[in-house]
């Protein structure tokens, strides 16, 4: 059986990323972002979610050098699970988004223009699509004529 485990998350950055490198050399980035729901409280308020996002080699770097608390960002990855024994023996359990794409969300000004036109030349790892609206909708052409037919015992179907 098959199975799907995606995740599309745009958010902001509720701190700076947090950049290491594994023994071997493998650069991984940790960062944190919030994600605001769709739906109001009982109180008329946005609630927000705040999810854990791992980036691993060029995803990581890209990440540390580009964002920062604030900064809004696009992550495409998939949910992982993990669990561990802390220092007091407790066992604890994480959730987090393992990033297999990482872009630009949207600038507070809402323009991702500028942003695509600095960081242009980074292949996969640069900025977001710019999103134009779409143009006013033309004239409709008036519908055709058809002809009517009287029995439906001709129809080849």
């Amino acid at each position: 059986m098959a199975s799907l485990n995606k995740a599309i998350l745009m958010g902001n950055m509720v701190a700076d990323p947090e950049l290491k490198q594994t023994p071997s050399g493998v650069p991984v980035c940790s960062f944190r972002i919030g994600v605001q729901r769709r739906f109001k409280d009982a109180n008329g308020q946005y609630a927000s979610d705040f999810i854990n996002i791992v980036a691993w080699r060029q995803h990581a770097e890209f990440v540390s050098k580009y964002f920062r608390k604030g900064s809004s960002i696009v992550v495409v990855g998939s949910i992982q699970t993990r669990d561990y024994t802390d220092q007091q023996g407790n066992k604890r359990y994480a959730t987090e988004v393992v990033a297999d794409e990482v872009t630009f969300g949207a600038s507070k000004g809402g323009d991702t223009q500028s942003q695509n036109t600095a960081f242009a030349g980074m292949g996969d790892y640069g900025a977001a699509p710019a999103y134009s609206a779409p143009a006013a909708p033309a004239a409709q052409p008036a519908a055709p004529k058809f002809e009517e037919i009287a029995g439906d015992e001709d129809l080849p179907f």
